[in-house]
C-alpha cells in the first residue's frame, strides 16, 4: 500500500488563492484541477477518492502533491515545452531560404537541363512581374526570359528567341543558345 500523502501547511495567501482558482473556474483546466488536489487533501479525502474527483490517477495525485509541497503555487501551473524542439536555428532557416532562392551555379551545382523543374520561379526577376517563359541552352545550360507567347491558343513560339535554335518548349524554350548554336554553312 502507498504512503499516505499529506499536503504541507498553508498559509493564507495561498489558500485564498488556490480558492479563487476553484471559484473562478477560469483558465486553465490543468491548473484547477491541481488546486483541487492540493485542497481536498484538507477535507480528509483519501488519494483513490482525489483521483476519482479529479479524472485522475492516485500516482498523478501523489505527484502534484509532492510537487506543491515542494515548489508552492508555481507548480500548480503547465509547464507545456511547445512541442518536439526545432531542428534548425534561426540562422539556419535564413540560410536555407537563401540557398533556395539562388542559382545552383551560385553553390558550384551543375545545372541540369532536361530534368523539370529545372529551377524554381524565384530565380527570375520577372517571375513576380507577368506571366513569361525561359529559354534554356540545352548545351551550357543558359537561361534567358522571354515573354508569352500572345496571339496564340498555345504557347509554342516565343515572341523573341533571342537567336536560339529552339527544337522543344516545355513551359521553357529548350534549344541551343548562340554561343553553342552550330555556325550556319
Amino acid at each position: 500500500m502507498a504512503e499516505r500523502v499529506r499536503v504541507r501547511e498553508i498559509d493564507d495567501e495561498e489558500g485564498q488563492r488556490l480558492l479563487r482558482i476553484i471559484r473562478r473556474g477560469t483558465g486553465s483546466v490543468v491548473t484547477l484541477r491541481r488546486a483541487q488536489m492540493v485542497l481536498l487533501p484538507a477535507q480528509g479525502l483519501p488519494v483513490a477518492k482525489i483521483a476519482e474527483v479529479t479524472f485522475t490517477s492516485a500516482d498523478r495525485v501523489r505527484e502534484v502533491i509532492h510537487n506543491f509541497n515542494a515548489d508552492g503555487l508555481d507548480s500548480l501551473d503547465p509547464k507545456y515545452s511547445g512541442g518536439r524542439p526545432k531542428r534548425f536555428t534561426l540562422s539556419e532557416r535564413r540560410e536555407i531560404k537563401k540557398i533556395t532562392k539562388s542559382r545552383p551555379a551560385e553553390h558550384g551545382l551543375p545545372f541540369r537541363p532536361g530534368v523539370w523543374p529545372s529551377w524554381p520561379a524565384s530565380w527570375s526577376p520577372r517571375a513576380r512581374g507577368g506571366n513569361h517563359h525561359h529559354l534554356v541552352c540545352r548545351s551550357c545550360g543558359a537561361v534567358k526570359d522571354a515573354g508569352c507567347v500572345v496571339g496564340h491558343l498555345t504557347c509554342l513560339d516565343p515572341v523573341d528567341d533571342a537567336s536560339y535554335l529552339v527544337d522543344e518548349a516545355d513551359f521553357a524554350f529548350w534549344g541551343l543558345c548562340p554561343q553553342c548554336r552550330p555556325e550556319a554553312g
